[in-house]
């Protein structure tokens, strides 16, 4: 002859009894919802219509919850369903946080699928972020008033986790497979030099040549000095300039230039003007580096809230709109006899 026992809690193994939250979470969650269901639709069968599943499924649920409670919710004729003390008491209780839990995925909903709204924090390296971004942040804010915007200014790479960065602006090559980078546009670094310089000190005809010139240098947050990088005979060759004056700030390499105090190699974005204008000349062009760019960045392409996909969508527009390719104006790539070295 076989017995079965009940198992009470002081006998029931302590493994399974650690954590009666997450052993009974499950059962609380589906019993909850299709009892706030039955109780606002006042039936277990516009309950089921209401949550898309059987009247049997529901009837289940609550019959589950009432189980784990030990109490009875409702009570059920063949006419009617109608609340007992304890389920107006349960009911009382819970629906304030059902209600909210209904609110925060509507709202997670909202910021996926509704108009843009909320915060971005921005991350951009600091000449292309002072020159490029900043300037079409007024623009887009107009277009969208319910979207707040950080910039963060930083030569450092960026790390989106501990950083709390939504979108990322990075320069150069990049090598992390670990996030979408979409490139905005080419990156073009060009060798420059005031007329005055020029016409005092000549410009170099090849990269051995800037050992013999005044070089002014960029050196990054890390510390890190710039290497001057060009492509001879279809590599890439590095340079490190033996540099009268070096600043760790964008602007006040491309001031030196201006100013005459020697040739730098600058990114497009921050000469064009300049070249445009004849404030600055050219050199070594024919050696300018073709495999850089500007990119936008970010972790997922997956979830993206409105205000994220907008200000990918707003900023790679309005960049790629915006005059900053220097190499065409020089007859680079047209077919056109270029003037310079």
């Amino acid at each position: 002859m076989t017995s079965s026992a009940v198992l009470s809690p002081e006998t029931t193994p302590l493994a399974s009894r650690a954590d009666p939250l997450a052993s009974s979470f499950a059962t609380t969650y589906a019993g909850v919802v299709a009892f706030i269901a039955v109780v606002t639709e006042g039936s277990f069968a516009r309950a089921a219509d209401r949550l898309g599943i059987g009247r049997s499924a529901v009837s289940r649920s609550v019959q589950k919850l009432e189980d784990q409670l030990n109490v009875r919710l409702f009570l059920r004729t063949t006419r009617s369903t109608t609340l007992t003390r304890e389920g107006d008491l349960f009911y009382a209780n819970c629906h304030t946080g059902v209600d909210r839990i209904v609110q925060a995925v509507e709202e997670m909903r909202d910021l996926r699928e509704g108009p843009p709204r909320g915060h971005l924090r921005i991350s951009s390296p600091v000449g292309f972020g002072r020159r490029v971004v900043a300037p079409l942040l007024g623009a887009f804010r107009a277009a969208y008033p319910d979207v707040s915007i950080d910039l963060v200014l930083d030569d450092k790479p960026t790390d989106f986790i501990s950083d709390r960065v939504d979108i990322a602006f990075r320069n150069g090559r990049l090598e992390d497979a670990q996030i979408i980078a979409k490139q905005i546009i080419p990156m073009q670094m060009l060798v420059c030099a005031s007329p005055e310089y020029r016409d005092a000190h000549g410009l170099p005809d090849s990269v051995d040549d800037l050992a013999h010139h005044q070089c002014v240098n960029f050196r990054y947050g890390s510390g890190r000095l710039y290497e001057w990088e060009f492509k001879v005979d279809g590599q890439v060759r590095k340079f490190q300039p033996p540099a009268k004056v070096t600043y760790n700030d964008p602007s006040l390499v491309l001031q030196a230039v201006l100013d005459g105090h020697g040739i730098a190699q600058m990114a497009g974005y921050l000469v064009c003007d300049a070249l445009r204008s004849g404030a600055l000349v050219p050199c070594l062009v024919r050696y300018a580096p073709d495999d850089r760019g500007h990119y936008i960045c970010y972790l997922s392409r997956q979830h993206l809230p409105s205000r994220m996909r907008v200000f990918i969508d707003f900023m790679t527009t309005q960049i790629r709109a915006s005059d900053l390719q220097c190499l065409t104006d020089l007859g680079i790539g047209t077919g056109m006899p270029a003037a310079v070295a």
